[in-house]
C-alpha cells in the first residue's frame, strides 16, 4: 500500500517530477514530461503497477523501515533520507538533475557507521502500470524496453532478476558510495550516455544554489516562503513555460470517494497566481518565459480561451478513466486528460490580466502583443461576462451566475483600463470604464444578500463561497466596507471546520451538490490562507498570524502541501504537491511581513 500523502518527498527536474515515500520507494513517475505515463504507478495501485525501494534490507515478511530523518539538504530539491539500523547508519540521497539530454533519477547510498545490508527493488511497469516492459541486458547495463520507451539503469552493483523484479543485494561501510541512475530514452534511440552521478549532484546543488539567490524576500516566514518557491519552481516545464498544478492525477479530494482529477496541466488560473508570487519574490525570468507560453498558447484565437492547456500547449486534453489502477487506498476512478478544459470560467480572464497587469508593474520588458491580447479577452468579456459559467470550483452540475467570476471580470476590465491610462495601449477608455461601472453594479445588486449583509456564492443563492474572500484583495472593495467585513464573518460562521480551517463551499455528503458531484471533501488549504490575507486586512492581524501559522503546522516535514486538508482524519488529501496550496502561502507571508508586526 502507497503511503499517506504527506509521507512523500517530491524531486524534479523541472520537466517531471518523483515522489519518493519515507521508506525509500518511488511510487509515482512520469516519463519523460509530468504528463507522459508513469513508469511508477504504485501511488495509485500496488507494487505491481511498478516502485522502486532503495533502503536497508529486511525480510521478506517485514515493513520496509522507515527513514528516521529527512530533509532537503539546503535550499534545493535533493532529498536526503538516513536510517539508522541495527548494523549502523546509511544515508540514501536522492536527486534529479536539471536535464540535459536524458531525463535520470540518479540515488546514492551512503554509509555513515557501521557496515549496512541494503537492497535495492526496482519494479519498471510502463502506461500506468498496464505493460510489463522486456529486461535485459546491453553492455553490461540494464535496459527495460516495451513499444516507445526505453529505461535504463546503471549502478556498480551487482544486480539479479526475479518476478519481473530488478534487485541488487549489497552492503555499505562508512565514507562508501554506491550510485543508482535510471535513464529514459526513446526506445529507437541510441542507449544515453552513461551518467556520471557525483557531478550531476555538485551541479544540482549549484543549480539551486544560485535560483535561490534571486529571492526577494528575507521576512520572519523565509524558510517557509523559499521551500514554496523552489517547490512552485519544480512544477515549471521548463521547455516552455508552462506551469503544472501539481505533478499527480487522481490523488482524492476524500479518501474512498470520486473527486479525483488529473493535474498535471497548465491551468490559467493556477499558473497566473503562481507567476504573481514568482514575480513579487524576484522572479522575473519564470514570469517572462510563462507570458511566452501563454502567447503561444494562446494563440491568434482569444475568443476561444480554455481554462487549461497541456504544459506545451496543447488544447485536447481528453479524459479517460484506467480501470486497471484501484486508485489511491481504493479511490477511484483513476483518471488521466480533464475534461473541464472547455468549460466556461470567465474568472479566468481576470487572472490572466492580472498577472499581465502585475509584469507590466514591474518592469517585465513590454510585449506588445501581449497588450494585444488583453484588449481581445476584454472585447471577449463585452459580450459574455453576464452570462452563467462553470466558475472557479469547474462544477459538473448546471451553470451558475457565480459572483466571484463577476468579480473577476471586473478586475480584468479594471486592469485593463489602467493599462490604456498608462499610455501603453489604446482603447475605448469611456466605454470600458462603463463596463466596470456595470458589473461592479450588477454584482453589488445580485450577488449580494442583504439580510445576511454577505455576499453569496451565485445570484439568487443563499450558499457561501470561499473565493468571496478575494474581493478585497483585488481591490473590488475596500477591506473596511461593512460588506466585505460581513462576508469574512459569515464565511468563518459557515464554511469553517471544527479547527478552524476553510471549505470552498457546501457539499451534501452522498446527495450530488452544486458541484454536480456526490460525497465531501477537506479543507481547501489556498481558501484557508485567504482567510488569513482578509483577516489581515481588515486589521485582525493576530487572528491572521495564528491561523496562518496553524496553516504552516499542516505541512509535511518537508515543508510540502497538498490541495487540502481533512480535519476528520487529520491527513492531507488531494494532489500533491499542489501550487494552488504553495502561492497564497507566499502571498500572506507577504502581507504578514508587509504588515511589520513580525520584525520583517
Amino acid at each position: 500500500m502507497a503511503g499517506r500523502i504527506e509521507d512523500y518527498a517530491l524531486i524534479g527536474d523541472m520537466q517531471t517530477a518523483a515522489l519518493v515515500c519515507r521508506d525509500g520507494t518511488v511510487d509515482w513517475l512520469c516519463l519523460p514530461r509530468f504528463d507522459s505515463h508513469a513508469v511508477f504507478a504504485g501511488l495509485l495501485g500496488t507494487e505491481e503497477h511498478g516502485f522502486w525501494r532503495l533502503g536497508p534490507a529486511h525480510g521478506a515478511d517485514t515493513t520496509p523501515p522507515a527513514a528516521d530523518r529527512r530533509h532537503y539538504r539546503g535550499d534545493s530539491l535533493i532529498l536526503e533520507s538516513e536510517y539508522d539500523t541495527t548494523r549502523g547508519t546509511v544515508r540514501v540521497t536522492d536527486f534529479m538533475p536539471p536535464r540535459d539530454g536524458a531525463p535520470q533519477l540518479i540515488r546514492i547510498v551512503e554509509g555513515v557507521s557501521g557496515r549496512v545490508p541494503m537492497r535495492s527493488e526496482l519494479r519498471m511497469r510502463f502506461s500506468y502500470g498496464r505493460v510489463v516492459p522486456w529486461v535485459h541486458k546491453v553492455d553490461g547495463r540494464t535496459v527495460a524496453v516495451a513499444g516507445p520507451d526505453s529505461v535504463w539503469l546503471d549502478t556498480e552493483a551487482a544486480t539479479y532478476g526475479r518476478n519481473l523484479t530488478t534487485y541488487a543485494d549489497f552492503t555499505v561501510s562508512p565514507g562508501e558510495r554506491i550510485a543508482f541512475t535510471i535513464s529514459w530514452q526513446p526506445s529507437h534511440r541510441e542507449p544515453p550516455a552513461l551518467p556520471e552521478p557525483e557531478s550531476a549532484l555538485e551541479a544540482t546543488a549549484e543549480f539551486w544554489r544560485e535560483w535561490v539567490d534571486h529571492c526577494t524576500y528575507h521576512g520572519p516566514y523565509r524558510e517557509a516562503v523559499v521551500r514554496s518557491l523552489i517547490t512552485l519552481k519544480a512544477l515549471t516545464y521548463a521547455p516552455t513555460g508552462g506551469i503544472v498544478a501539481a505533478p499527480t492525477t487522481s490523488l482524492p479530494e476524500e479518501i474512498g470517494g470520486v473527486r479525483n482529477w488529473d493535474y498535471r496541466y497548465t491551468w490559467l488560473r493556477d499558473a497566473a497566481i503562481t507567476l504573481s508570487s514568482l514575480l513579487r519574490t524576484g522572479y522575473r525570468e519564470e514570469a517572462r518565459a510563462w507570458r511566452e507560453w501563454l502567447l503561444r498558447a494562446v494563440a491568434g484565437d482569444p475568443e476561444n480561451l480554455q481554462i487549461m492547456y497541456g504544459i506545451a500547449g496543447e488544447r485536447e486534453l481528453g479524459e479517460a478513466e484506467l480501470d486497471w489502477l484501484p486508485g489511491y487506498e481504493g479511490s477511484h476512478p483513476v483518471r488521466v486528460g480533464n475534461g473541464a478544459a472547455h468549460q466556461l470560467q470567465l474568472d479566468v480572464y481576470g487572472e490572466v490580466t492580472e498577472a499581465l497587469h502585475l509584469a507590466h508593474m514591474t518592469g517585465l520588458n513590454r510585449n506588445d502583443y501581449a497588450s494585444l491580447l488583453q484588449l481581445k479577452l476584454i472585447q471577449y468579456l463585452e459580450k459574455h461576462w453576464d452570462q452563467p459559467d462553470e466558475g472557479i470550483w469547474e462544477v459538473r452540475g448546471p451553470r451558475r451566475h457565480f459572483v466571484h467570476s463577476k468579480v473577476m471580470a471586473w478586475v480584468a476590465v479594471d486592469r485593463t483600463i489602467k493599462l490604456i491610462e498608462s499610455g501603453d495601449a489604446d482603447g475605448p477608455l469611456e466605454r470600458w470604464r462603463e463596463l466596470r461601472d456595470d458589473i461592479h453594479r450588477d454584482v453589488c445588486e445580485k450577488g449580494y444578500d442583504r439580510e445576511r449583509n454577505t455576499f453569496t456564492q451565485s445570484y439568487g443563492s443563499r450558499e457561501l463561497d470561499a473565493s468571496l474572500l478575494l474581493i478585497p484583495q483585488m481591490g473590488f472593495l475596500p477591506p473596511d466596507d461593512k460588506r466585505v467585513i460581513g462576508t469574512i464573518e459569515a464565511i468563518q460562521r459557515e464554511l469553517s471546520t471544527e479547527d478552524g480551517f476553510i471549505l470552498r463551499y457546501p457539499t451534501e455528503g452522498s446527495e450530488e451538490g452544486v458541484d454536480g458531484l456526490p460525497g465531501d471533501e477537506g479543507a481547501f488549504l489556498a481558501c484557508s490562507f485567504w482567510m488569513a490575507d482578509d483577516l489581515a486586512m481588515i486589521g485582525r492581524v493576530d487572528e491572521a498570524r495564528k491561523l496562518f501559522e496553524r496553516l504552516l503546522a499542516l505541512r509535511n516535514d518537508l515543508g510540502l502541501l497538498a490541495e487540502e486538508w481533512d480535519p476528520r482524519l487529520q491527513r492531507q488529501v488531494g494532489n500533491f504537491p499542489q501550487a494552488f496550496s504553495h502561492v497564497p502561502l507566499i502571498d500572506t507571508a507577504l502581507r504578514l511581513t508587509a504588515s511589520g508586526a513580525y520584525g520583517g
